[in-house]
């Protein structure tokens, strides 16, 4: 039965005598995985395994090959990558296997709510009904099934869910600026309320009076009913300036409807009708999925009162079912800064890195960019307000690749879509999960997906979102086959390297530090560009109590690199043994190097070309 009210949900009643899957003890030790729910499978591929690690096999769509790369021309490839591709709940729960086995234990999953149904909102930020799920991603109880099936596999999942915005509901009148030349306005913020011709209907034609509960109609309007309410909506237009204060607050982004959240000072806090209404909503579905987070989307939007609000009674319910941790994931953009001071001010658990990082962090591995600017990141305590050394292992989620790369403007494009990408991703996946942060891998980057634009095309995100399973929109230019290959040697050598953090506690949770190194044994100073890149072993240190892992990366794409690397002086004796646990060269797993006394204490690395290496002191 579908539900109109937000009073039809008795939570009490959805509670009760149910066992709820507890939060993890660490939240830094989960890796996660983001993928969008229409790109990621639809169920219909054959030729992969399924959670038991069994072959499926018959007819359906075919696993890619390199003969089939390119197989499509690139305009009409692009043209294909618009609206919904047919990815749902059913087809992800067949590939929890390959995500387990690749050692994934979380999953962030795209906004699967019910869409607006004149535009094709395929990504899931354009919510019309906040308690219902999208017919095109499933039903409650495939989303029910999904998070059992991942919770007997070891895997957490996290919904990305909305608070700032719901999505194409209503329509403005056209009372102030037009368009030159054009038939419409653009009802842009200015500070002022806009008149509203009406609730837009299944067609988006504003044909239902905008009023409380205007229409019992589920495909208009939006739902539940209260949020029928005109009161619910700011109704001031769109923002133009995003980083001018109320107008990046008050407006709408884009054409995505902003809520009215309440009013008043941070520490008391008025929320508004609506505010409590999508606060419970969202209580509903941990209440009957048993979800284990949220990543709140656009924060940066939002007031610190409102966000405040709403963590504090979201943890608050999940306590009381036995998440103890129920993580909040926060998208804060404008620096990291802003992000960590919302943090410490709302009470959301952890902040999305998606300003300097990603961009650091890609060119770090690519050799354009000092080390010490990735690395400082998570280390200058007073960048952030703080008196005293802070080490940011569980407040930001590190990631390089995304949906949208606001990092990128209009030249939007994945890892692995410029200079030779490819030869260096296992090191960008290597360095997000073996640094401070909590790591996530965007889905089918693990598979060399490499969508990016060829000339300035407005920002498009479509170059991005490729379909995993195929269709007519499948990564690398092709269509019709999927890529869900655990062969592919990323994978393969990825999962070998998360089976190592796994065991390695050091590498979850331990102190971080970048280390000097020396081709002489005597000259060491932190490895630096030399002009305008930097061609060399990049090492780091991970120390827990008195273990210390040492890893390090070669960015030089062709030849490989010997150097002495400073370990920490005081828990190493002379002469000590560091054994190798992983390298991309084979032949150096189980080789022993020993503790020399340079710089302190140093050991002697050699790095295959573009490869990574984790040595463990004995």
């Amino acid at each position: 039965m579908k539900i109109e009210r937000m009073t039809d949900v008795d939570l009490a009643k959805l509670v009760a005598q149910r066992k709820y899957k507890p939060s993890p003890v660490a939240w830094e030790d989960q890796v996660f995985y983001f993928l969008m729910v229409d790109r990621f499978s639809d169920g219909k591929e054959t030729d992969y395994r399924d959670s038991n690690g069994v072959l499926v096999t018959g007819a359906g769509t075919p696993l890619f090959t390199l003969a089939q790369t390119y197989n499509i021309p690139r305009d009409q490839w692009v043209s294909n990558g618009q609206g919904w591709k047919g990815g749902n709940l059913k087809g992800l729960t067949s590939k929890l296997g390959y995500l387990q086995r690749m050692g994934i234990t979380a999953l962030w999953v795209s906004p699967i709510f019910k869409q607006v149904n004149f535009v094709e909102t395929y990504h899931g930020y354009g919510i019309q009904n906040f308690l219902e799920l999208d017919p095109h991603f499933g039903t409650k109880e495939e989303l029910v099934s999904l998070v059992e099936k991942a919770h007997e596999l070891g895997i957490y999942v996290i919904l990305d869910i909305i608070l700032n915005h719901t999505g194409n509901v209503f329509t403005y009148k056209p009372d102030r600026y037009p368009v030159a030349g054009k038939n419409y306005y653009d009802p842009r913020w200015d500070g002022n309320l806009y008149e509203v011709a009406g609730f837009n209907d299944a067609n988006g034609k504003a044909t239902v009076p905008f009023r409380a509960e205007a229409t019992l109609n589920p495909n208009e309007a939006i739902f539940p009913l209260e949020l029928q309410d005109p009161d619910t909506f700011t109704r001031k237009g769109h923002i133009n300036s995003w980083d001018y204060d109320p107008e990046f607050l008050e407006g709408d982004f884009c054409d995505l409807k902003d809520v009215h959240h309440g009013s008043g000072p941070d520490d008391y806090y008025n929320p508004s009708k609506a505010l409590e209404i999508l606060t419970t909503a969202y209580k509903y579905w941990i209440a009957i999925a048993d979800v284990d987070g949220f990543r709140v989307d656009t924060v940066k939007h939002m007031e610190i009162g409102a966000t405040r609000y709403f963590a504090s009674v979201i943890h608050e319910f999940a306590q009381t079912l036995g998440k103890e941790q129920f993580f909040l994931i926060g998208e804060i953009t404008g620096g990291r800064e802003r992000a960590f001071n919302t943090l410490e001010k709302t009470g959301l658990d952890a902040a999305l890195g998606v300003d300097d990082i990603p961009d650091k962090l890609e060119y770090l591995v690519k050799g354009y960019r000092n080390p010490d600017n990735y690395f400082n990141l998570f280390r200058n305590s007073m960048l952030v307000g703080k008196e005293s050394h802070t080490w940011f292992r569980n407040k930001v989620v590190t990631l390089f690749d995304d949906h949208d790369q606001v990092r990128k403007g209009n030249w939007k494009g994945r890892f692995c879509a410029h200079d030779e990408g490819w030869k260096m991703l296992l090191n960008v996946l290597a360095v997000n999960v073996l640094t401070l942060g909590i790591p996530c891998v965007y889905y089918g980057s693990e598979q060399y997906f490499n969508g990016h634009a060829t000339e300035n095309r407005d920002g498009n995100d479509v170059f991005l979102r490729e379909c995993m399973f195929g269709g007519n929109y499948g990564a690398l230019q092709t269509q019709g086959c999927h890529f869900f290959n655990e062969d592919a040697q990323a994978y393969v050598e990825f999962a070998k390297i998360l089976e190592i953090r796994k065991n390695e506690i050091a590498l979850r949770r331990g102190r971080q530090y970048l280390r000097e190194i020396s081709d002489n044994g005597v000259n060491f100073g932190l490895p630096q560009m030399m002009g305008n890149e930097i061609r060399s072993v990049v090492p780091w240190s991970r120390i827990l109590d008195k273990q210390e892992v040492l890893v390090a990366i070669n960015t030089d794409y062709n030849n490989s690199r010997t150097a002495w690397v400073t370990v920490d002086s005081g828990l190493h004796n002379l002469y000590q043994a560091f054994v190798c646990l992983y390298s991309s060269d084979s032949s150096q797993i189980g080789s022993q190097i020993k503790v020399a006394a340079l710089n302190g204490k140093a050991v002697q690395l050699t790095v295959p070309a573009a490869g990574c290496v984790i040595w463990k002191a004995v």
